[in-house]
């Protein structure tokens, strides 16, 4: 799959404004400030798709990127830091569970972790969540360009080990916004997983 065109379709508030099911999905999760957005534009070579921000909690609804008129990358709206109200939080955490569990189009869940980072709560939380309701994803790390080899191959161990400790195996890929790091095993992960529509 060569990714070469990409072009947003829309922004979704809740499940029941998705487009209709028919393509696969793909969906970029993590906390506010783990680059997703940054991710989606350097993995379809495109600067400006999907919109960035220095401000934790921009993306506030589903956002659909329309891949090759194959498949849809949707960039969730970031949990963590957002400062919106609790009840709109809430209203979003909802929304996306609901997502997650309904749409039967979903190929795969790519959750985005900070390789600076230990996981938070939050992070194996999910972790667990996913795992529980037998949804396939797969850990990507951000930032890697951020750290040295050993720091890089430390991060990636904590993930690993954090993993195994709730018996859960899944890819671990690491990735950079800034030099392309890992975008070729990303689009192998994800191309494997579309194609099993």
């Amino acid at each position: 799959m060569a990714f070469d065109t990409a072009t947003f379709v829309t922004s979704a508030p809740s499940l029941n404004e998705c487009p209709p099911e028919g393509l696969p999905e793909v969906c970029f999760a993590g906390r506010s400030n783990v680059g997703k957005s940054s991710l989606i534009n350097t993995l379809v070579n495109r600067k400006r798709l999907a919109r960035t921000s220095n401000t934790p909690g921009k993306t506030q609804q589903m956002n659909y990127y329309n891949i090759d008129q194959k498949f849809y990358i949707v960039d969730l709206p970031g949990f963590g830091f957002a400062k919106v109200p609790e009840k709109e939080r809430q209203r979003w955490g909802r929304d996306i569970q609901q997502y997650l569990l309904k749409r039967n189009t979903l190929s795969i869940i790519l959750h985005l972790v900070d390789s600076r980072h230990h996981p938070t709560k939050l992070d194996k939380d999910f972790f667990y969540w996913m795992a529980s309701n037998q949804k396939p994803f797969s850990v990507i790390l951000t930032k890697t360009d951020k750290l040295s080899g050993n720091k890089l191959a430390a991060s990636k161990k904590v993930v690993k080990k954090t993993l195994e400790k709730m018996n859960i195996e899944v890819p671990i890929l690491v990735s950079s916004s800034e030099t392309g790091q890992g975008m070729d095993e990303l689009q192998s992960l994800i191309t494997e997983f579309v194609n099993r529509n």
